[in-house]
């Protein structure tokens, strides 16, 4: 069994810093922490030149070392599926480069921008949606580029809403932080402040007093983490968000649908109850992006409406987040208001603009779905993502 190298009774365990400065990105370094399978070995190295990986050891601590199959493993540790063909290769299939008007700030919304303050993360999740910037210093901000981003928001009346992401922008200290929170403050119009974080789940110990302080000075701030799975739950992850709610920081949380880690009801329920536990919100539950590599992490739609008809009446109400699928177009809910139905391995939804989405999703041969959306003709006007490999369109 594997003896990892550091643990909670460490001296510096609950600093954040010391956290970052020792995270783990050798599979030396990992194996002192689990114990690293053949093939998990061989995916750290053919992976090396794909995507970056990281993980701290508070993250790490929560892993099983002897299962390659524990949902913290998977959601952190290099994988050979990486590798194998996918239906689709592109790193950017919501369009955020040609929706952002200077660097890293992406207009999709009207009266809402993702404001990506950095490129840096914890850790590297292997699902992640911004693959194609995390850990890349191109994508870094220098001054001159966030005050280029500020100065749009300012120029543009119609932004009342500015989310602070990236990479995570908690990574930033907390003089970087006060230089962007200020000059947002300052802009009359922007009327809330949101930041996307997964410090609670990954490094709880950034969410000091310290931290708590500087962010309530600039209410009304709002702040979403991202819990994927009940074993992420922690005291330490409940301390950090109890912090922030004392600061008057309403939290909310946004789940990916994960193959393997959390798309079962049971699973989904406990996280879902757990976070209310934690007076955390559930807000939405994300159909998981096509991205490159990221083909082992992917379900079939159906699947995660099967897995929210179940939660309904079974739990507290505000206990249960919106299932939605991220599009070029926006959010989609995935209920029966905006699903169209299924085009062979393609399924057909209305966005809210209006405009038909073709999503490719094909249903594995081997799963067994509890319910399968009805077969619709392919639409004559529909908008979808160019794919690898044919795929069958249920056209006639």
């Amino acid at each position: 069994m594997a003896c990892p190298p550091f643990d909670s009774s460490h001296p510096e365990w609950r600093d954040w810093r010391w956290q970052m400065r020792h995270r783990i990105h050798t599979a030396e370094e990992l194996s002192r922490w689990i114990h690293l399978t053949d093939e998990e070995r061989r995916a750290i190295e053919a992976t090396r030149g794909v995507f970056r990986w990281n993980i701290t050891p508070y993250y790490a601590s929560l892993m099983d070392p002897e299962d390659p199959n524990c949902p913290i493993r998977r959601q952190v540790v290099p994988r050979l599926e990486e590798l194998a063909p996918d239906l689709i290769g592109v790193m950017d299939p919501l369009e955020e480069v040609a929706h952002s008007p200077v660097k890293n700030l992406i207009h999709n919304y009207q009266d809402r921008v993702a404001f990506c303050v950095t490129s840096e993360c914890a850790i590297y999740c292997r699902y992640c949606l911004r693959k194609r910037m995390v850990g890349d210093a191109t994508f870094m901000m220098r001054k001159a580029e966030l005050q280029a981003a500020i100065d749009y928001i300012a120029a543009h009346p119609e932004i009342r809403d500015v989310l602070l992401t990236g990479g995570d922008p908690l990574t930033l200290s907390e003089t970087h932080l006060a230089w962007i929170l200020d000059r947002l403050r300052a802009i009359p119009h922007v009327e809330i402040i949101r930041i996307g974080t997964r410090m609670p789940v990954k490094l709880p110990y950034r969410i000091t007093p310290e931290l708590c302080r500087l962010l309530e000075r600039y209410h009304p701030l709002w702040i979403n983490t991202h819990f994927n799975h009940p074993k992420e739950l922690t005291p330490d992850a409940a301390e950090a968000i109890d912090r922030l709610l004392r600061a008057g920081i309403p939290v909310g949380n946004q789940t990916v649908l994960l193959r393997g880690i959390n798309d079962d009801v049971a699973t989904m329920k406990a996280l879902c109850e757990g976070l209310v536990r934690m007076r955390v919100r559930p807000y939405y539950l994300y159909q998981a992006q096509l991205i490159g590599g990221t083909a082992h992490f992917r379900t079939p739609i159906e699947k995660g409406m099967a897995i929210m008809r179940a939660l309904q009446g079974r739990t507290t109400g505000f206990a249960i987040p919106k299932y939605v699928l991220d599009t070029p177009y926006g959010k989609v809910p995935l209920d029966g208001s905006y699903v169209r139905g299924r085009a062979g391995d393609y399924v057909i939804v209305e966005t809210p603009r209006g405009v038909l989405w073709a999503e490719p999703n094909p249903i594995p041969p081997d799963e067994a779905l509890p319910f399968r959306l009805p077969e619709i003709p392919w639409p004559d006007a529909v908008d979808t993502i160019d794919v690898e490999q044919p795929l069958h369109t249920g056209a006639h």
